[in-house]
């Protein structure tokens, strides 16, 4: 019995990092060099929005849902806590996956940038990454694939729920990861009209998912996390940094 629970927990954690992993890198590139145009649907333009307003609506929900206090209690029922990142992280990445495969691609150009402007945009698309690093190096406790969760549990050791860390980008923005994702989306130099789209659904997704995230957050942290919303702007960092 021992033995097929280690099998089983080996299993969920190569698929995290697989699945939840790869999907990334597999956006990542999406959102580089556009559509791979594996799956052709053949519509029209107006249906072509429309499915691909529909499948980021679908990864805004799921996202977005499971990830909230309220869905984790109820998740609790019926998956172990210590399981509950690696399954969130492979069922995101089964849909983030489904959305790069079957995006479908317009024929209307809005602009194509070339020479100067577009080596620049291009620039932002790896300063943001690099910012995107930067988060990570900043957060040494983060687990997206929940993997410390498992090692933790494996091990017969408590795992220790993240605390509010201030430093790095988060002295200078409360969600430096939403502000780069928002600068990946838009440093394409080759924007057509579904790029477009996807350019406004998913700024205006994490805009308004700050809010729900900072409702959890202050939830978790309470006064201390109050403080820092009003030392520190949300996205813009218009300001010096905290403890400037």
């Amino acid at each position: 019995m021992v033995e097929r629970i280690r099998l089983v927990s080996s299993l969920i954690l190569v698929l995290a990092v697989v699945v939840g992993g790869g999907s990334l890198a597999l956006f990542g590139v999406f959102l580089y060099i556009g559509p791979l145009y594996l799956v052709q649907m053949g519509w029209s333009e107006p249906g072509i929005l429309a499915w691909d307003s529909l499948l980021s609506l679908v990864f805004f929900v799921q996202h977005s849902g499971m990830i909230r206090r309220s869905c984790r209690a109820q998740l609790a029922r019926i998956i172990p806590s210590h399981y509950q990142g690696a399954f969130y992280a492979i069922l995101s990445g089964m849909v983030l996956s489904m959305l790069v495969v079957f995006w479908q691609s317009t024929s209307t150009w809005l602009y194509a940038l070339e020479g100067f402007p577009r080596w620049l945009v291009r620039g932002f698309f790896f300063l943001a990454m690099a910012g995107f690093a930067w988060g990570v190096h900043a957060l040494r406790s983060l687990d997206p694939l929940g993997i410390a969760a498992m090692r933790a549990h494996r091990r017969g050791n408590p795992f220790a729920p993240p605390k509010l860390t201030i430093c790095g980008p988060y002295r200078w923005v409360r969600h430096p990861f939403y502000l780069f994702s928002i600068l990946i989306i838009w440093s394409c130099p080759d924007v057509t009209a579904d790029r477009l789209l996807l350019n406004i659904l998913w700024t205006v997704w994490i805009y308004f998912g700050t809010f729900f995230e900072e409702a959890d957050l202050v939830a978790e942290f309470g006064e201390v996390y109050r403080g820092y919303q009003r030392q520190v702007p949300r996205l813009i960092p218009w300001r010096l940094p905290l403890g400037s």
